[in-house]
């Protein structure tokens, strides 16, 4: 079966497709750009904002931060929008999002080109990014479990996990087959136990994008934590949660092309 038929192809694209900017962004306050300035300043204090629009002839132009609102009008601390501050359309994915705020701490939202949302790094707490990561670390679970399948017929994966954690799999086996789920004992592994047996695969090492088994299981581990943290509603922004998602994504990316590689290398046999 083609790869883009495959069901984690389906979700993949479900996630990509099904969550956007404006699923997280919030509509960005705006000023008159003759507004006074410390009348501004007050208000962003009041509502701990750290920018607000301004407007010049009735159309949001730029923004002012409010550590630069001393005095005058907002005029006076303009700055217009430029490529830098990461402006992206309100169809973008929440891969797109990440990336930005990865940049500049937030992002500004384009409908119908002009600037009218903004996303901040608070909006990663929001219930549809939550659903997004926690959707992302499944998929790449999805194909974690169909590249072992792929590259160690018969379980002959087993060697590469100890005793224990073997032990656990196979009592986890054993539950769901007498309550009559028929499950092959990949089935049964952590999500952990699949990436400690990744890590010992040189060129699966290589296409992820990292040099040693130990940057592979520290990857592994962090995905593991994030994923925690989605499930038990506890914040997910911890050190370093841009390269975390950016890492997770990359991740995604990769193993689709070594499953994509794979039937494509078997039907290149089969003809």
């Amino acid at each position: 079966m083609p790869w883009r038929d495959t069901q984690s192809s389906r979700l993949h694209r479900l996630f990509l497709e099904g969550f956007s900017a404006m699923d997280v962004a919030e509509p960005l306050v705006s000023f008159d750009e003759g507004t006074s300035a410390t009348e501004v300043k007050d208000f962003m204090q009041t509502k701990t904002f750290d920018l607000v629009g301004i407007r010049k002839n009735g159309l949001v132009d730029g923004y002012v931060r409010q550590e630069d609102l001393t005095s005058g009008s907002c005029a006076d601390h303009f700055r217009a929008f430029t490529p830098d501050d990461d402006l992206i359309p309100d169809t973008a994915n929440l891969i797109d999002v990440v990336k930005s705020l990865a940049i500049n701490q937030q992002c500004f939202v384009t409908v119908l080109d002009r600037v009218g949302a903004i996303i901040t790094m608070t909006d990663l707490e929001k219930p549809p990014m939550r659903m997004f990561l926690f959707g992302m670390i499944t998929i790449i679970e999805m194909k974690m479990t169909e590249i072992l399948r792929q590259r160690y017929p018969n379980d002959s994966w087993q060697k590469f996990l100890s005793d224990q954690r073997l032990a656990l799999a196979k009592k986890l086996q054993e539950e769901r087959n007498r309550r009559g789920l028929q499950v092959e004992l990949i089935d049964c592994l952590q999500f952990g136990d699949k990436g400690w047996i990744i890590t010992y695969d040189e060129e699966l090492r290589e296409t992820l994008g990292h040099k040693s088994r130990k940057e592979t299981r520290n990857a592994v581990k962090e995905f593991e934590n994030l994923r925690n943290n989605l499930a038990h509603t506890q914040e997910i922004i911890p050190s370093g949660w841009q390269r975390i998602v950016i890492a997770c994504t990359r991740w995604e990316d990769n193993l689709d092309r070594t499953v994509e590689d794979y039937y494509h290398g078997q039907k290149t046999d089969e003809e």
